[in-house]
């Protein structure tokens, strides 16, 4: 709740009842305002432009009335209600002085020694607070495995079908992983995989993988997943100046590996928000063409950071690792998470599908379910 609120013509100051006071701009607030008229009472979208906004807009009234804040702007004479739960959400005058490459809230950070987290097929198909925790584990750690799945082929399109849909490539809706004759990708061969982030040559990047195992009696093959969020962390504590490097220039990726595609971006390795927050990591060594974006007198120490980054990344320390049972799965933030494969011998067999979707899909299936539960609750 709100305790009193002061203004002048172009901020309002409001204090909480914690004693906590934040400032709004008179220009902010009417754009936010929550009215009918301002925004469509059913899905919240805005229904006016910034052009509709009066240049002089001004606050003529601040005050608290049962906890929250009352507003009249001219030259509208327009009053909105604030409530106090919703500004202390979106206050914006607060400290700005982040680190750069900090993490976004929400998100945590690891290496080798945690427990790979885990949900159980039937359990997030029946239950939804089951299903809500695998969700928010992809989301806070960047990756998740399903266990006790269907054997079938085609049964990785039901993980997806838990939060969004599938992204469709070159490579078709899914896509096979198991050794052929001429692969068009390693990926189909039995050799290792340094972990990688998967087609950083497109851009748009696929934000999520899930892999699907229907068979793996192979020797070897275990799967490794690290996470890049912390490996850029480390690389940004030991050499802060070759972290701005890999951040400040872009890298270039290349894909021309079957008839009629060719597939080129252009994006750094380690990827920051306007303000700093690290939001994407893009390593392959086996998709990385020549970079020509970095000055000459810069190489040098470029691929100094480059090669560092890899070490990080390499290190064992780094890396969670299990192997995949039939009707096992797992699910990667792919702008985040690298995976990675130990070699496998030609006996046996080792038979998995891939595939890609979006993250703002399982973002957006959480959200919701996170907003439904008080009701939920009730």
């Amino acid at each position: 709740m709100l305790r009193n609120a002061t203004h002048d013509a172009s901020v309002v100051t409001v204090e909480f009842d914690t004693g906590t006071r934040t400032r709004f701009h008179a220009i902010w607030l009417r754009d936010n305002a929550l009215d009918p008229e301002t925004r469509a009472p059913g899905n919240g979208q805005r229904l006016i432009t910034i052009g509709d906004i009066p240049a002089d807009i001004s606050v003529s009234a601040a005050e608290v009335l049962n906890g929250d804040l009352n507003v009249t702007f001219q030259p509208e004479g327009k009053t909105v209600t604030f409530p106090a739960d919703w500004l202390a959400e979106h206050t914006y005058d607060c400290d700005r002085n982040r680190p750069l490459g900090q993490t976004a809230p929400g998100i945590t950070t690891w290496e080798r020694g945690i427990e790979a987290p885990s949900a159980d097929w039937n359990e997030v198909h029946a239950n939804t607070a089951a299903k809500r925790g695998w969700l928010a584990a992809v989301a806070e750690y960047g990756f998740a495995k399903l266990t006790g799945g269907p054997t079938e082929p085609e049964s990785l399109l039901k993980v997806a079908d838990l939060f969004g849909y599938i992204r469709e490539t070159n490579y078709g809706p899914y896509f096979e992983v198991r050794t052929e004759v001429n692969p068009t990708n390693l990926a189909y061969t039995g050799l290792g995989l340094q972990a990688h982030t998967d087609n950083p040559y497109r851009d748009p990047v696929p934000t999520l993988q899930i892999l699907y195992c229907l068979e793996n009696s192979a020797e070897g093959g275990d799967s490794i997943v690290v996470d890049g969020f912390r490996a850029a962390e480390k690389l940004r504590e030991q050499n802060p100046e070759g972290f701005a490097l890999l951040a400040g220039y872009p890298a270039r990726f290349e894909y021309k590996g079957s008839d009629g595609v060719c597939l080129r971006s252009r994006r750094p390795m380690i990827e920051l928000s306007p303000d700093g927050e690290l939001i994407g990591i893009r390593f392959n060594n086996r998709s990385s063409a020549p970079f020509v974006d970095v000055p000459f007198d810069q190489m040098e120490a470029y691929y100094a950071a480059y090669r560092q980054l890899g070490d990080i990344i390499d290190d064992p320390a780094m890396g969670v690792s299990f192997k995949l049972e039939p009707g096992e799965s797992f699910i990667v933030d792919n702008t985040r998470v690298l995976h990675a494969r130990l070699g496998y011998s030609g006996a046996g067999s080792r038979w998995l599908q891939g595939c890609y979707a979006d993250k703002d899909g399982l973002l957006s299936t959480l959200a919701a379910m996170d907003m439904a539960q008080p009701e939920a609750a009730e």
